[in-house]
């Protein structure tokens, strides 16, 4: 009996286990094999069976079940294979229109009407509008996205009239997202009917007879339009984090706002993915993707297309299933992690053993459950089983992705290695207990609260609660319609809602009372002329603001949490016309990792801001202060480059720094582990340089400015003695400030004036005091 290997098989393993890997390359040898000598087999179409949904050669697997009941209905083999025209390559059976056929290559699914040339390979037949398959990748933007339809399916687009395809002309689908609709035909041939799609109206996925529409929406005889995206997405593999939140919801609130929610959606993530593989010629390939959005990764969602042409749980970066579906232990991977692909019903891995959950199955009168995928009863579908996997809750599962080094060897994550020798380690304090505990950025236990809420019944409500907003200092910069992560922000697509002007005030009622006064004139978009629509979005906005409020409260409880200022320790006598000297102390008081820690490279900055006013309230000196850009007054100052403000030569920033060397002359700090110095079209690869001994490759290091755990450091500062004339009462104000990207760094990565404005606007501002003296 012929045994084949699931493509998902091959899809999902070939990256990251070799060994699997070879074994479905072996088996995939062996299907060509048997095609090869055994020939191709074609079905004929049966009455009342499949046939108008598939238009291929089909190589059985195992004979076809005929229902006693119904002798017109057949049940699809188990793991139907079809061939396609070109050199005889095996592919899961896809569902068709009529007068449709369809085969698959590794990367793509092709469907043509009427025809298809069996001349050609698949990527040698581009759709009309769209980039070909092979071309180099873009980036996640507007600019390289795809052609983008008003209501459209990112997969199929309308090129002649009425949307019909013409003639020998092939469509470019997307592999992952029509496998979910295969699994759920094959998990559904019960009913009777293997073309039925659990989720699609009227229970097909194109209904005979079926046009597609100049919208990218499936018009039925009836005048109906189907969204192709309902089934496909209603029986993805990788559920949304929206499926979770049915049972879920506390956890899916405080997710929503977090920067694993953030990750995909960040617009300098963007940006600076995109200026790194633009500077080094594309050969970055998809290194940051893996960690930012593992599932837009595994799904092969093309870097030519905008992120939110990617399904659902590709746009919400580190989403559910991004942890609770690995069950392998990993280390230091740079983010190649496998995720077990699979219906909402699937299995899930957690910290607990799952009898509670089996108690709740065990019952499903009362908690109204169903745990097979594509079950068309009444009920809330769930997974079927919780497997511990302890490495969930030990700060090892953090690895892969807070443990990154690029391929020249530079570390740009470095957080594991200060975590594991640090105090906390040693004590056995986790990340977990500081990130998703009670108390934001301290070791102080957890909250309790329901595992889970279905149909009103809170299940287990003792049990401890881990935040899932994951405390950090991150905020976003992204379009408040766009992150937080809301449903009800779904009824707008991501690129219309970077259209909403909501700092200019739409949905307001002041805005709206002056547009239909006539007093102001505006053009507004297509998709927002209408005044009720702007007011339903203005909720979301507001709403989305709320939450980020939450957010920012943890941030800045975090920081203090996490640090300490003692001061100002005077070091001289406080004189008329003497210079002053004193100090200030800051103190790292996580026992875990550094201030600040070691992630996001030479980023994240940190740094103390001093102003000393005279008698009469006048500032008259002051350090940490910013340009008008926000920058710090320091080496990478635009006004300071031009001469229009002075360079802050006391300037306390526990920033790090890259450091790159030129062929003669000392180091200079540059915003990438690249050195351009040496070459300006520089291409990265991995080091040819023993970078585990050195520790840094040639000619790039780091220079660290953080404190280590527990540690400490002074800020001294000297304010000279003509600032100090007067008699009386002085006042030394302090404070600490923080924010995760210097403007600088946006501005090198080509960042817009709005994400400049946000990122300053996000600043955090902690350790704020201020103490009197006397100048006699």
């Amino acid at each position: 009996m012929l045994t084949t290997a699931r493509w998902s098989d091959i899809r999902f393993f070939h990256k990251t286990s070799g060994v699997r890997y070879q074994s479905c390359i072996v088996a995939g040898i062996a299907c060509l094999l048997f095609l090869a000598t055994a020939g191709v087999h074609s079905t004929e179409a049966q009455s009342g069976s499949a046939a108008p949904f598939y238009q291929q050669s089909v190589v059985p697997s195992a004979p076809a079940k005929v229902d006693s009941a119904n002798p017109h209905a057949t049940h699809a083999p188990q793991n139907p294979v079809a061939t396609s025209p070109q050199a005889n390559q095996i592919m899961p059976l896809i569902p068709c229109m009529p007068g449709q056929q369809v085969y698959a290559s590794e990367n793509q699914v092709q469907v043509s009407q009427g025809q298809i040339n069996h001349g050609q390979a698949a990527h040698e037949q581009p759709h009309p509008g769209q980039p070909h398959p092979m071309s180099m990748p873009g980036h996640f933007s507007q600019q390289h996205a795809l052609p983008h339809f008003q209501g459209g399916h990112p997969h199929f687009s309308a090129s002649a009239p009425g949307g019909q395809l013409p003639p020998g002309v092939a469509q470019n689908l997307d592999m992952n997202a029509f496998r979910g609709v295969l699994q759920a035909q094959q998990q559904s041939a019960a009913h009777g009917n293997p073309g039925y799609i659990p989720g699609a109206p009227h229970g097909r996925a194109v209904p005979a007879g079926g046009a597609l529409s100049s919208n990218g929406m499936i018009t039925t005889v009836d005048g109906t339009e189907v969204d192709p995206h309902a089934a496909i997405y209603a029986n993805c593999e990788f559920p949304s984090a929206k499926d979770c939140r049915t049972c879920h919801e506390k956890i899916y609130e405080e997710w929503s706002v977090s920067s694993h929610a953030y990750a995909a959606v960040s617009p300098m993530f963007h940006k600076f993915e995109q200026k790194i593989n633009t500077l080094a010629q594309g050969t970055l390939g998809y290194f940051c993707l893996r960690c930012h959005s593992p599932v837009g990764t595994t799904q092969k969602l093309s870097r030519d297309q905008a992120i939110w042409e990617g399904s659902p749980a590709a746009k919400e970066g580190v989403t559910c299933i991004a942890c609770h579906r690995v069950k392998e232990r990993y280390g230091r991977v740079n983010g190649e992690r496998r995720m077990e692909p699979g219906p909402l019903t699937d299995p899930v891995y957690g910290s607990g053993n799952g009898q509670t959950l089996q108690n709740v199955i065990s019952q499903p009168e009362k908690y109204k459950v169903k745990t097979i995928s594509g079950d068309k009863t009444p009920g809330q579908p769930i997974h079927n089983r919780i497997i511990q996997f302890e490495q969930i809750s030990s700060s090892h599962f953090c690895v892969s992705c807070h443990q990154v080094a690029v391929y020249p060897g530079i570390k740009l994550e470095v957080v594991w290695e200060q975590y594991r020798g640090s105090p906390a380690a040693k004590e056995g304090i986790s990340c977990q207990d500081c990130h998703m505990g009670k108390v934001a950025g301290k070791h102080c236990g957890y909250e309790t609260a329901p595992s889970a809420i279905v149909n009103d019944n809170p299940i287990n409500p003792h049990r401890k609660h881990s935040n899932h907003m994951f405390f950090g200092p991150g905020a976003s910069i992204a379009h408040p319609g766009i992150f937080p992560m809301n449903p009800k922000a779904d009824r707008w697509k991501m690129s219309e809602w970077i259209e909403f002007d909501w700092r200019g005030g739409w949905g307001t009622e002041p805005f709206e009372d002056a547009v239909a006064d006539g007093k102001i004139n505006v053009v507004f978009p297509k998709v927002w002329e209408f005044a009720d629509d702007r007011y339903d979005a203005r909720d979301i906005v507001s709403e989305n603001q709320r939450k980020l409020g939450v957010k920012n409260k943890t941030r800045y409880a975090l920081m203090e949490n996490a640090s300490r200022v003692t001061g100002p320790f005077f070091e001289s006598k406080t004189t008329c016309g003497s210079d002053l000297k004193f100090h200030y102390v800051v103190k790292n008081q996580s026992n875990g990792h550094n201030m600040p820690s070691g992630s996001l490279g030479a980023q994240p900055q940190i740094w103390m801001n001093v102003a000393l006013t005279g008698p009469d309230g006048t500032p008259i000196w002051e350090s940490g202060y910013v340009d008008g850009n926000g920058d710090l007054a320091d080496l990478h100052s635009l006004e300071v480059a031009a001469g229009r403000i002075p360079h802050d030569d006391q300037l306390f920033n526990l920033q790090t720094k890259f450091l790159i060397t030129n062929v003669k002359g000392p180091d200079r700090e540059f915003y990438l582990p690249v050195n351009v110095d040496f070459d300006q079209l520089p291409f990265i690869r991995p080091s040819g340089f023993p970078v585990t001994t050195m520790n840094h490759p040639p000619f790039i290091r780091m220079e660290g400015h953080s404190i280590p755990p527990l540690g400490e450091r002074k800020a001294n500062y000297k304010v000279p003695g003509k600032y100090l004339k007067k008699r009386g009462r002085y006042r030394l104000s302090v404070r600490m400030r923080s924010r995760s990207e210097p403007i600088y760094f946006m501005r090198f990565c080509d960042a817009t004036p709005e994400m400049e404005r946000a990122m300053n606007e996000s600043i955090i501002d902690f350790h704020e005091y201020a103490v009197d003296f006397e100048i006699k």
